[in-house]
């Protein structure tokens, strides 16, 4: 493919499912265009590059070494992220990482580390930021019309079949996928709920695996967290819930009360009423929402990867702060990685963590079967 002149090109890295999110939201931004892809199967590479329109590379080296590339997205799966994301800032490009950043604190810091050494920008997916009545629930909290914040709870009981983990020798582990329904389908509502209501002080938790096989990682997920604020939070994860259920953020305080389902404000009830609400509640009657990724995880939009990638691409060119950066992405793993922590001990886990929690031994429910 010929470079565009004064486009920004963009390469993807992992051109599995949700790359395809990331070719159409970078096809739908002014100013850029998608240069190629690359693959560790050649195959697959060729087939994303002749859908999307793009080229397809031989290594992720032979596209780094393109100048049309000016960032990279990495699609490859959670447990593999970093090697790609600091070859590509070694290599003076912008990094963009699929949700979780890492697996671990020590990926995700090297990452970090990395991008910040090579004066590269490094951004994470956290497309649900950029939903408008995400927007509306931190312009509340922010005008503090919640009163004293008393809970924050995140539910998302997904369903995810069996023949989902089978479909890929890496989902399922805690090698590669670094955990289940908390890391790979949770973290969104994990982020937006320290995003809206501030840092995590502790967290109690238990996990299981009920209702699927050769997996060794969690489908069900119940925790509990205090925040630094004094509210009390509960997040509830499964991708074993038939059918599967639109997500929910809840936020209740002393002066109000208001539930996101999905993109939809569902609740919006303040004791002191402002300019806006009439026209949101007219809105909560409107609602737009369809199934989300409740059931089948290829079911949702790009709009909101469109939006996140707009904000990356204004951020480097200075027009707007970046609002999902690296740190931003290790927030949420920490989080999560102290749930594991709490759920193995028994015990109640503060944060931040003074090290990178061990991953388990794992010998039990091993894809293998041994």
């Amino acid at each position: 493919m010929m470079a565009k002149k004064n486009a920004f090109g963009f390469g993807i890295v992992g051109c599995g499912m949700i790359a395809n999110f990331h070719a159409r939201a970078i096809g739908e931004l002014r100013g850029a265009f998608l240069v190629g892809c690359c693959s560790r199967r050649a195959e697959q590479a060729q087939a994303f590059a002749g859908e999307h329109g793009c080229r397809a590379y031989s290594s992720l080296a032979a596209m780094l070494a393109d100048p049309a590339i000016h960032a990279i997205t990495v699609c490859t799966p959670s447990g593999a992220h970093l090697e790609p994301a600091i070859a590509a800032a070694k290599a003076g490009k912008h990094v963009i990482v699929e949700k979780p950043l890492e697996i671990t604190l020590t990926r995700c810091d090297l990452m970090i580390d990395a991008c910040a050494r090579h004066s590269v920008t490094l951004a994470t997916i956290f497309p649900s930021r950029f939903h408008r009545a995400s927007a509306l629930l931190k312009q509340a909290v922010d005008a503090r019309r919640f009163g004293t914040i008393s809970l924050a709870e995140a539910y998302v009981k997904w369903y995810r079949s069996q023949a989902y983990y089978d479909s890929g020798a890496w989902r399922g582990t805690w090698e590669l996928d670094g955990g289940g329904a908390l890391m790979n389908q949770a973290i969104h509502s994990v982020d937006l709920l320290t995003w809206l209501i501030g840092p995590v002080r502790e967290v109690r938790a238990h996990v299981a695996t009920l209702a699927h096989e050769r997996i060794a990682v969690e489908d069900t997920a119940v925790a509990t967290l205090q925040f630094e604020n004094g509210a009390l939070g509960v997040i509830e994860a499964s991708t074993a819930v038939y059918p599967g259920y639109l997500k929910r953020i809840e936020i209740h305080g002393s002066q109000g009360s208001a539930s996101m389902q999905e993109e939809d404000i569902v609740i919006w009830d303040f004791a002191r009423s402002a300019r806006a609400d009439a026209a949101i509640k007219k809105q909560m009657r409107q609602r737009i929402s369809t199934a989300g990724g409740a059931s089948d995880p290829k079911a949702i939009g790009h709009h909101g990867h469109t939006a996140l990638f707009r904000n990356v691409l204004q951020s480097i060119q200075g027009k707007q702060p970046l609002l999902c950066d690296g740190r931003e992405g290790r927030r949420s793993v920490e989080i999560i990685l102290a749930i594991y922590q709490a759920a193995e001990t028994g015990q109640a886990v503060r944060l931040p963590l003074a090290g990178d929690p061990a991953l388990k031994a794992r010998s039990r429910r091993r894809r293998t079967g041994v």
